[in-house]
């Protein structure tokens, strides 16, 4: 049995209630902009607008359910079979072309939505007010529904949802060392060029972006990784002995000891020893003259019973030198740098 991937029934509940409110608003509004105006009879609300509903709320990170797809592709299927309608009176040979039509120029103008064939349908087997309408009725009431969908689509995915909506894919790492090389974790493994390949092998179509894809793939990788040595912790591969500065020392004083002891990154606390930021010889020569509260940035850290391999993701982003592990009270117990995490994932057998 086909189950949709990375779904939950907190998904499917949330998407159910984001249609019940779509449609319903979408057919409430379109009756107060066009009841009293409606001389030629037309649907105030067309059935197709239930299968683009399916896509807005429940699959929203499809790219057959973004904005331009469900305005624009249903548009141009309407155009497209009105069209057709016109030019060819056999019904069945109308409604095959009306549809391949859709679909073709759907294509062309990467506007494919699936509903976009039942537009197409309804414009030719519609009946007589549909025709009466003509090219009208591409735009009201198809685009016009089509609209309020998409806004009460991305006005509840915003407020309700917390999705994407219109979808943005994470964004992958950045170079922050403004060169031409590819940020570090995406130098290893696979390619965007193998990423084409394989889709070009399988001979299929898929319901995601490639982007996603891309994104997808490199979590797997990250989690295979992560089982290879899930049971080294941060407690395992810290450093005890940790230099620190407090928020009374001195800028020059915090860079003797980074100096002094070959460290890129010390952990900042307050007067009880809780952490409260991070300092580097980058952080430092800034502003020479600031306090260290002025230039230090927020801490990153872990806590000692967290797995080693969470670190991979904040150690490789090109920015954070080292991870300060805390203690549930917040105060400092230890620090894991780059070389720490390189040496403990370097070893075949990593033992506690």
């Amino acid at each position: 049995m086909f189950i949709l991937a990375g779904t939950t029934l907190r998904d499917r509940l949330q998407a159910s209630l984001g249609a019940l409110t779509g449609i319903a608003l979408t057919g409430i509004l379109s009756a107060l902009l066009l009841g009293h105006a409606n001389s030629l009879v037309l649907p105030l609300l067309i059935a197709p607008m239930g299968a683009a509903a399916v896509l807005v709320f429940a699959v929203p990170a499809s790219p057959l359910a973004q904005p331009w797809p469900v305005v624009g592709g249903n548009i141009i299927s309407a155009i497209a079979g009105i069209a057709t309608a016109k030019l060819i009176p056999d019904p069945a040979l109308a409604a095959g072309i009306a549809v391949a039509a859709a679909i073709a120029l759907m294509s062309l103008t990467r506007s494919l939505h699936p509903p976009g064939g039942a537009v197409a349908l309804l414009c030719v087997l519609g009946g007589p007010s549909v025709s009466a309408a003509g090219f009208f009725f591409a735009f009201i009431p198809v685009g016009l529904n089509c609209l309020l969908l998409v806004s009460f689509g991305i006005i509840y995915h915003s407020l309700v949802s917390n999705h994407s909506y219109p979808h943005k894919p994470a964004p992958l790492a950045a170079n922050t060392h403004r060169t031409a090389d590819l940020p570090a974790p995406l130098r290893a493994g696979f390619r965007p060029e193998d990423i084409d390949a394989a889709l070009a092998e399988s001979g299929e179509s898929f319901d995601i972006s490639r982007d996603d894809l891309d994104r997808l793939l490199r979590r797997v990788e990250s989690h295979a990784a992560a089982h290879a040595h899930a049971h080294l912790t941060c407690a395992d591969i810290m450093s005890r002995d940790v230099i620190q500065a407090q928020e009374t020392t001195t800028p020059d004083a915090a860079r003797a000891l980074l100096l002094n002891h070959d460290v890129r990154t010390l952990p900042v606390t307050d007067a009880t020893g809780l952490v409260t930021g991070a300092i580097g010889l980058r952080e430092l020569s800034r502003n020479p003259a600031g306090t260290l509260i002025s230039l230090m940035t927020p801490a990153i850290t872990a806590s000692p019973n967290q797995p080693a391999s969470d670190l991979i993701a904040p150690l490789t982003d090109g920015s954070t030198r080292a991870v300060i592990i805390t203690s549930p009270t917040g105060r400092a117990q230890g620090i894991v740098t780059q070389t720490d995490l390189l040496a403990a994932l370097a070893r075949p057998h990593p033992a506690p």
